[in-house]
């Protein structure tokens, strides 16, 4: 499966990363199944936020209570490696629920799709979209 992705999206990601660098970049994926179409930021509530992320939950709860209303579903995460590639750390495959969210990685100014399984990350290829 080629996920769809809004380039828009893209580079908002690749801009928040930028920005939160020396620490890492996180939020939420939103869209509907098989395309994300928009991202959330959120505050990396991390205690230390140049080797790890925690997105905030208020922004998570938010976007579980507009999905139930109606509004884009919250199809993954994405973060920030700003000293390492746009694949899964130690760190993420050891915190990674398997849930089958997708995951996008933003590192040397590139992203990355992962999809967590339970059996681990797989990586998606994807293709950018302009609505």
């Amino acid at each position: 499966m080629t996920l769809e992705v809004a380039r828009e999206a893209l580079e908002e990601m690749v801009a928040e990363a930028a920005q939160a660098a020396p620490e890492e970049a996180c939020g939420l994926l939103l869209g509907e199944e098989g395309r994300v179409a928009e991202i959330r930021s959120a505050a990396n509530v991390a205690l230390d936020k140049q080797k790890h992320f925690e997105v905030d939950p208020q922004v998570l709860i938010d976007a579980h209570r507009a999905e139930r209303g109606g509004g884009p579903q919250l199809l993954g995460y994405f973060h920030s490696h700003p000293q390492g590639p746009p694949e899964p750390s130690a760190t993420d495959r050891e915190l990674a629920s398997g849930d089958g969210k997708i995951w996008a990685i933003v590192a040397q100014g590139m992203v990355r799709f992962w999809r967590d399984d339970k059996d681990g990350f797989e990586p998606l290829s994807f293709a950018l979209t302009d609505a």
